[in-house]
């Protein structure tokens, strides 16, 4: 059993080192996080098509100008729509496949990438 006197805390080296992974974990949170809050806002804005039943979207141009729109209102200005997102109609549903990625800056040469892919059948309004 150790006594009071001789038990120690962290060393002023474990300190600098707890330090360092904390920094590199919130570093590492505050550059992708805004990525994945953009890719929930285009989940919103896509899957949100089937509800605006006050605009008529039956074209793929009005697809894309429903989600461009959407973009502006959530100052999402570093993509465009055509570049990430394929729209096409299959009956009365707009089938849209979202796919793009994601690059922030690490470490001089290193990268951390997000890849997002997902593909939404939306009931046209």
């Amino acid at each position: 059993m150790m006594l009071v006197k001789s038990q120690k805390g962290m060393s002023l080296f474990g300190w600098l080192m707890l330090l360092v992974v904390v920094g590199f974990l919130a570093s590492t949170v505050f550059k992708m996080l805004p990525h994945y809050l953009d890719y929930m806002s285009f989940e919103k804005i896509i899957s949100g098509v089937e509800k605006e039943a006050s605009r008529d979207i039956r074209t793929i141009d009005g697809f894309y100008a429903h989600v461009a729109n959407g973009m502006m209102i959530n100052n999402i200005r570093d993509t465009n729509p055509k570049d990430i997102l394929e729209v096409s109609i299959e009956g009365d549903e707009f089938i849209a496949h979202l796919k793009y990625e994601k690059r922030e800056t690490m470490i001089g040469n290193l990268d951390l990438v997000a890849r997002f892919d997902k593909e939404f059948r939306v009931r046209m309004p």
